[in-house]
């Protein structure tokens, strides 16, 4: 999906390694995940840092067959915080939320005002992200409806290769409506295709 990478320039000024082991959590059994407490609610200021770890290893996982290895290696946790202390100042048009499992940051959502002037509705779903780790847990949906009003016609930009998020927006409402663009995205370009739910 397209992000905000697009209005915020240098996201892969410092080059990190990764040690997500601690972030990431496995799912082995609807027993476990009943167990867990999974909250979404409102960004807060003080979760910058955490969002910005996260932020990094859903790129990672999510475009690490569309983007080189080397592109990605690129991306910083650190100026992905900074741009959430950003983000979560931002007015009540817009509405980014989190998804926390035990307390832990496992995903993200963020939708506002469109930033297309040919949109096809006013409002666009910018990013929703969820560790690999909790993917068809049911948090994505809770995320989803934490930043969508219930019929709100909107629109978002997603990769064309990502099978599994069109699947997850088709059943939300949206459709294909044709319109393609090609996105910079770490000093590579991703092709995007749009869906619209009217």
């Amino acid at each position: 999906m397209r992000t905000l990478h697009a209005r915020t320039p240098g996201v892969i000024e410092h080059p990190l390694d990764f040690h997500f082991a601690d972030a990431a959590r496995r799912v082995t059994n609807m027993s476990a995940e009943a167990q867990s407490e999974v909250i979404v609610r409102p960004v807060r200021d003080v979760d910058a840092e955490a969002l910005g770890r996260v932020h990094a290893q859903c790129w990672h996982e999510t475009y690490d067959h569309l983007i080189s290895k080397a592109a990605l290696e690129k991306v910083s946790p650190r100026r992905m915080a900074e741009l959430w202390t950003h983000w979560a100042s931002q007015g009540p048009e817009f509405k980014m939320n989190a998804a926390l499992v035990d307390g832990e940051i496992v995903g993200f959502v963020g939708s506002g005002p469109a930033r297309d002037k040919d949109a096809p509705a006013f409002r666009e779903l910018y990013f929703i992200y969820l560790l690999d780790a909790w993917h068809s847990t049911g948090i994505g949906q809770k995320l989803f409806d934490a930043a969508v009003e219930k019929d709100e016609p909107l629109y978002l930009w997603v990769a064309e290769d990502n099978p599994r998020a069109h699947r997850f927006y088709t059943r939300n409402g949206f459709r294909l409506d044709g319109a393609t663009h090609t996105e910079p995205f770490l000093g590579e370009t991703l092709t995007e295709v749009r869906f619209v739910r009217p």
